[in-house]
């Protein structure tokens, strides 16, 4: 039984791996290859690639199976690191998402965002007034003005749904369930976090783990991109692909976040009241606030504790 169950876990370590690391990195390796044989100049030229392919099986190397062994370990080899490279600047993706304005870069871009905001935050109020003077004066335009007020609303959502302070929307994203947590409840998401993440159910749990896959697995995309637009100086179609992975990324991304910043939130104003139970916090009769402000002088207070 337990072979069995090491059989079973070893292939779905190596499935992973295959679907991961190694699978990309093949590709990514052909279209080095196809780089360093075609160049800008035979970009389009398959007959030449082809033609290299046959020179290359037809040499006396190619019938020697030890040499097969050893090219073939030597592509697998390239394209695991390869692939551990990609999930190494994933991971950095992920870091820059979610950054803090440090840095002339990162404040220029928050603060460029902020400007964005707020400008399209006062188109909405314009158009947001003079929606309600229309109505309350019953013009013939009221409704076209209402409409007016509801995209210029989406148009500042598109940007952000509140005042942003990151240099990225998914920065804000994330960072939104604590915000609201601590405006609506008092309560610190941070300090609260693992009791809320103990008391979850199996597959909200297994939802949240999905979405936070989805938002690494988006940002080890944007590397790939980033690594298809290198190799782009050698051999320009590789810009195509390279363009279309990060824009995916992205989109993916910003999806993910979203899924996971609302299933945060969700987790938060579901449990917020079995975590006070569970630590002894009196919560009948008790204000939202009030509650959240016992939990989290409790929870600070345990974690400076500790």
């Amino acid at each position: 039984m337990t072979s069995a169950f090491l059989s079973a876990l070893g292939g779905r370590i190596a499935e992973r791996w295959l679907a991961a690391l190694a699978l990309p990195g093949l590709l990514f390796l052909a279209a080095c290859t196809t780089a360093m044989v075609l160049g800008h100049e035979h970009w389009y030229d398959v007959e030449r690639l082809g033609a290299w392919l046959d020179t290359l099986a037809a040499s006396p190397a190619s019938r020697s199976a030890g040499t097969i062994t050893l090219v073939a370990t030597g592509v697998l080899a390239g394209a695991a690191v390869a692939g551990a490279a990609a999930q190494a600047l994933g991971a950095g993706v992920e870091l820059l998402w979610c950054a803090e304005p440090h840095g002339p870069v990162l404040r220029y871009l928050a603060d460029r965002r902020s400007r964005r905001w707020h400008e399209a935050d006062a188109v909405f109020r314009t158009a947001l007034v003079a929606a309600g003077r229309a109505r309350i004066e019953g013009a013939d335009g009221a409704d076209r003005l209402t409409d007016i007020a509801e995209r210029r609303h989406a148009e500042r959502d598109r940007i952000s749904s509140a005042p942003p302070r990151h240099p990225f929307g998914m920065g804000d994203r994330l960072a939104a369930p604590a915000q609201r947590l601590w405006r609506a409840r008092r309560l610190d998401l941070a300090a609260a976090w693992p009791y809320l993440w103990l008391l979850a159910a199996d597959g909200t749990r297994a939802e949240l783990q999905a979405a936070r896959t989805r938002l690494s697995a988006s940002a080890r995309l944007c590397a790939w991109g980033v690594g298809y637009l290198v190799l782009a100086l050698w051999w320009w179609p590789a810009t195509l692909a390279g363009g279309v992975a990060v824009a995916s990324g992205v989109w993916r991304g910003r999806a993910a976040a979203e899924a996971f910043a609302e299933l945060t939130e969700a987790l938060a104003d579901l449990h917020v009241r079995d975590v006070a139970a569970s630590l002894g916090v009196e919560c009948e009769g008790v204000g939202d606030r009030a509650l959240g402000e016992r939990l989290t002088r409790l929870l600070r207070k345990e974690t400076e504790a500790s």
